[in-house]
Order: structure tokens, then sequence, then C-alpha cells
């Protein structure tokens, strides 16, 4: 999980710096995604699994990984989560399967690894 700790932590320092440059695309960008991740006609919960899915067919490890946990945060549980990434993979082919595999890893650290044999 040293890969994952690696995203996130890049992810946050890359967040830090641009906030404090001031950048204003940046700014846009973060009342667009809180614009975006509230609820309204869809709950939060479903748009997070909404972009699971995209994540899975752009292969956006870092995207995967904070929908993942914004989903589980919400209140969905591992197998729910699965399929948001089974329909990434329906939609973009062999490619977003591939990088399905990244969402294993994700999955396990969030929800925990289960034991073999154990549903």
């Amino acid at each position: 999980m040293k890969h994952l700790r690696e995203i996130e932590r890049k992810r946050k320092m890359s967040h830090q710096k641009l906030v404090g440059m001031k950048s204003p695309a940046y700014a846009k960008f973060l009342e667009m995604e809180q614009a975006t991740y509230c609820d309204g006609k869809l709950v939060k919960g479903v748009k997070e699994l909404i972009a699971v899915g995209i994540s899975v067919v752009l292969n956006c490890e870092s995207c995967m990984q904070w929908h993942i946990e914004q989903a589980a945060k919400a209140g969905y549980k591992k197998e729910q989560i699965l399929e948001a990434v089974e329909v990434g993979m329906e939609m973009g082919g062999g490619p977003a399967v591939v990088a399905a595999r990244f969402t294993l890893d994700v999955l396990d650290d969030v929800f925990g690894k289960e034991r073999a044999g154990k549903k």
C-alpha cells in the first residue's frame, strides 16, 4: 500500500502548492468540484460512484483512489463500489480492465483485505 500513500501524499502536496500560489484556475476547479459533488437531484455518494467508473476509463489512479475513498465515506460498501468499477470496465473495454486492477488495492486499503474463503 506504499504506492497508495505516495499518490495521496503527492495529491495533498500539489493541492497545497496550488492553493499557496493562488492559482485562479485551480481555485475555479475547486469551486466546480464543490458544486459538482454536493447533494442535488443525485446525492453526493451516487456522484462519487459515477466518478469511480469514469476514473477507471481514464486510468487515473489518483482519481480512482480519491473517489473510492469518498464513496466509502458516503456509506457505500465494497461490493457497491466494485459494481461502479465494473461499469467503467465495460465502458472502457480491455484497457479499462487493466486500469481497474488498481482499484482492487484501493478497495483492500479502504475496507481491509478479506480472508481467503470468507465472503
